[in-house]
C-alpha cells in the first residue's frame, strides 16, 4: 500500500531498527518505546488489521512471536511481556497495518498498564450462553 508507513519500512523506504526479518515477517523497535525493547511484529504483506488478515498470514506471524519474544528475554532483563494488538481506532490502532506489540515488563511501575473490568454481574447464566451461541454461530 503506497501510503502505509509500515509498508514503507518493509520496502526500505523508511529506516527502522530491525530486530528480525524473514520472507513473510518483519520485526522492529517501536519508536515510542513504551518500555525498553518495545518491538512491533508485522506481516510484510499489507493487511489493515485482524479483520483483514488472512489465516495463513496470521499463522506465519504468530509462529514467529515466541522466537522474537525469546530473543527479547535473552537480550534484556525483563520479568514479563505483554503481547498486544489493537484493531480499529476505537481500540487505539493508530497505524492501519496489522501489527503486534511485544512490550517487555521490568517492574510494576513500568509506564504501561491495562484496565480490566469485571462485568460478570451484567449477565444471567442464560444471557451469557445466548451471547456465546450468537458468536459461535458466526465463527
Amino acid at each position: 500500500m503506497d501510503d502505509c508507513i509500515f509498508c514503507k519500512i518493509v520496502n526500505g523506504e523508511i529506516p527502522s531498527a530491525k530486530v528480525y526479518e524473514d520472507d513473510q515477517v518483519y520485526a522492529f523497535l517501536d519508536l515510542g518505546q513504551v518500555t525498553e525493547g518495545h518491538t512491533l511484529v508485522i506481516p510484510k504483506q499489507h493487511a489493515r488489521n485482524i479483520f483483514d488478515l488472512p489465516e495463513e498470514t496470521a499463522a506465519e506471524i504468530f509462529r514467529r512471536v515466541p522466537k522474537i519474544a525469546a530473543g527479547l528475554k535473552k537480550a534484556l532483563p525483563l520479568k514479563g511481556l505483554n503481547i498486544l494488538n489493537n484493531n480499529e481506532e476505537i481500540a487505539s490502532q493508530s497505524v492501519f497495518h496489522f501489527h503486534i506489540h511485544l512490550i517487555p515488563r521490568y517492574t510494576n511501575k513500568d509506564d504501561f498498564g491495562l484496565k480490566w473490568a469485571d462485568n460478570a454481574n451484567w449477565y444471567t447464566k442464560e444471557a451469557f450462553q445466548e451471547l456465546a451461541n450468537k458468536i459461535a454461530k458466526e465463527v
